[in-house]
């Protein structure tokens, strides 16, 4: 895998006016994509660019214009849109990239860019390392185009009409009527679409936090903070809580009684139902190494394998398509339904779980109660570097006794974020209060090894 200086887990990221997040590099972000994916045939030439609701987005958005429509790429602005929308419209519009102005689950002060192919999935690691030498400076630039070569940049007026029709059609475009949900748009990109799409369906809606100002999005509520859509839950009666985070790509539910269901809750529900209606290809789920022991013992109680994979939902659709399965996902709410999308999609995903709430008869509570969660205790801890994990003694030989006092009744977990200078410690036990005694241990000598 190619080593890489801008490109994370999920394209490139960073704080807004701090490399790699300028307008400078957003210019020569263009100017590289249309390097690496321009065609041959300029029908092809085109590229479709959406965002999510951060002020940031103004700058960047305009920036990369400049730098594609100068290698001669016409450009097709849709304006606040999901990332998933985004993916979808690039294939069906034929466009040869499509470009997601993002920085997901963040705060305001950092921005991003996902870039997908023409066929809707994110890049493979060899394409992104080609972009980022374009970018560096890395592989010579061309030369400047003729100015009857330079592209045009278009407004779409009817991208969002697009995708809910696309999204509706994934369910069947099933009758929500008789339910009642409050929708967490996390003041981000799914803040018009997705109260739309689901009163269309006939529910009836308790929308939230779809007032988006530029600087609130993510901001004590979507799919962070799920916590906010359970309590308008409870005081609405609602069927179900459904919360975005800021490009829609990630989806957390919760329940009836207002309390959080885990994404690994829903990956089960979501595979068996898939199983029974002879959906879930080669009976398997693919999961990251974050999900839960609970969830693959549940799994091999209804016959599903589980296979697992690095974390992100890049990696998931890899091991899904190179496999020909059909379903998997990451806790943190990212849900693939290969079947109807290319990545992650929180609406989407809201509908397949209606629509299985639906055709069984049951609250959200009783299918996701298929299974049982180890305790588990997960730490963020910034920090200053990142030297390799196996460079650092003390946590090496801190981990080998934890995995030799474990044996069968739990695990641990330590990785570095691949979108922020944080390190993650997670560590799952039947019981809770060991959990928490390791994640202790743990980060008390990572705050010695690294600061």
């Amino acid at each position: 895998m190619p080593i890489m200086k801008l490109f994370g887990t999920d394209g490139i990221r960073g704080r807004v006016n701090e490399f790699p997040i300028t307008a400078e590099v957003a210019l020569r972000t263009g100017k590289a994509v249309a390097s690496v994916l321009r065609s041959s045939g300029p029908r092809r030439n085109r590229v479709l660019v959406g965002k999510d609701t951060r002020i940031s987005g103004y700058m960047l958005e305009t920036a990369l214009t400049s730098g594609l429509v100068s290698m001669g790429m016409d450009v097709y602005l849709v304006g606040p849109m999901p990332t998933p929308a985004v993916a979808h419209l690039t294939k069906s519009m034929g466009a040869a990239a499509g470009i997601m102005i993002t920085a997901s689950h963040n705060s305001y002060e950092d921005n991003g860019m996902k870039i997908f192919g023409p066929d809707g999935y994110k890049l493979s690691d060899e394409l992104e390392a080609l972009i980022e030498r374009y970018i560096l400076g890395d592989e010579p630039e061309a030369p400047p185009l003729p100015p009857e070569q330079i592209g045009k940049a278009h407004r779409i007026d009817d991208a969002r009409g697009r995708y809910i029709e696309f999204a509706k059609h994934t369910a069947d475009n099933i009758s929500l009527h008789g339910f009642k949900v409050v929708v967490d748009c996390g003041h981000g990109a799914a803040y018009f679409i997705a109260p739309l799409i689901f009163k269309e369906l006939g529910a009836e809606v308790i929308t939230t936090c779809n007032q988006p100002d530029g600087l609130n999005i993510n901001r004590e509520c979507g799919a962070l903070h799920p916590e906010a859509a359970g309590e308008l839950v409870r005081q609405h009666k609602a069927d179900l809580g459904i919360s975005f985070d800021g490009d829609a790509d990630r989806v957390i539910f919760t329940d009836a009684n207002g309390q959080v269901v885990s994404g690994d809750r829903i990956l089960a529900l979501c595979a068996i139902g898939m199983k029974e209606q002879g959906k879930l290809k080669h009976d398997t789920l693919v999961a990251t190494i974050m999900s839960n022991l609970g969830l693959i013992e549940a799994m091999n109680q209804h016959g599903i394998h589980v296979v697992t994979t690095a974390v992100g939902d890049r990696n998931v659709i890899e091991s899904i398509r190179k496999n020909g399965y059909s379903f998997g996902g990451e806790n943190s709410g990212h849900l693939i339904f290969a079947d109807h999308s290319t990545t992650g999609d929180g609406i989407l995903s809201a509908l397949q779980v209606l629509r299985m709430m639906r055709e069984k008869n049951a609250s959200l509570a009783e299918l996701a109660g298929i299974m049982n969660e180890y305790p588990s205790e997960l730490s963020n801890m910034p920090v200053a570097s990142k030297p390799p994990l196996e460079s650092l003694p003390k946590l090496n030989g801190l981990m080998r006794d934890a995995t030799a006092e474990f044996g069968t009744n739990g695990r641990h977990l330590i990785r570095y974020s691949g979108t922020e200078n944080k390190i993650r410690v997670l560590v799952e036990h039947r019981e809770a209060e060991e959990c928490r005694a390791w994640v202790s241990k743990f980060s008390a000598v990572i705050r010695e090894e690294i600061g």
